[in-house]
């Protein structure tokens, strides 16, 4: 009997913390605005670059919000028509997030491992980067044979909210603004400053930088 009670007391711990981790920030449509360009013209302009193409306007949004990571690989995935292109068909074999939800989200590491599960291409984890080499990595990012997803710290760009992944679509670098395919449907796709990227980005998961993952 002691043990079930302690078992019960940890799945309790668990399932209180996984409520915490998806409990989302409230984050007003007019403070998303404030914070980064949404502007019909510009969102429209920046689904023109190369890499932006390839997702044919279409975005397919995380289902809860413990999945932007799969959610943001099987968006990518669909991009460079590779077969897993659903969170499900993402996560398929992986042993992660099998109930559907992930409690504690994914690491930068164990995203890296649930893409290189389906596909053959180069899988690569670019953490701890310089400001020029973030940038020399985003001038890169409108070639077509590659594709990044960035892992970042929502506070940083809104003053609320946790990490989270969404893929790059390229980069105007005459105006130094990233567009980025956010997988949060309250969030949608937006342009912001290489240098406000960055920053949220160069924050820790645990022990270990944020990142990119570099799929090529």
């Amino acid at each position: 009997m002691r043990r079930l009670l302690i078992i019960g007391a940890v799945i309790a711990a668990l399932l209180g913390a996984t409520a915490f981790e998806l409990r989302p920030a409230h984050i007003s449509r007019e403070a998303i605005g404030a914070s980064v360009t949404q502007t019909a013209d510009a969102i429209e302009r920046a689904w023109r670059l190369p890499v932006a193409e390839t997702f044919n306007h279409q975005l397919v949004a995380q289902s809860n919000l413990s999945l932007c990571g799969p959610a943001s690989l099987a968006n990518v995935f669909r991009s460079m028509s590779e077969p897993a292109k659903s969170e499900s068909a993402v996560l398929a074999g992986t042993g992660r997030c099998w109930t559907g939800f992930c409690p504690f989200g994914l690491t930068l590491d164990e995203l890296a491992d649930v893409a290189r599960a389906h596909t053959n291409r180069k899988v690569t984890v670019l953490r701890g980067l310089t400001p020029d080499e973030f940038r020399e990595h985003l001038r890169r990012s409108n070639d077509t044979s590659r594709r990044y997803i960035i892992n970042f710290r929502r506070r940083e760009i809104f003053g609320a909210g946790v990490g989270h992944f969404s893929p790059i679509a390229g980069y105007f670098e005459n105006e130094d603004l990233v567009f980025v395919l956010d997988v949060n449907e309250n969030f949608r796709p937006w342009l912001i400053e290489r240098f406000r990227l960055f920053a949220a980005m160069n924050t820790l998961d645990g022990d270990k930088k944020r990142g990119l993952l570099l799929i090529e």
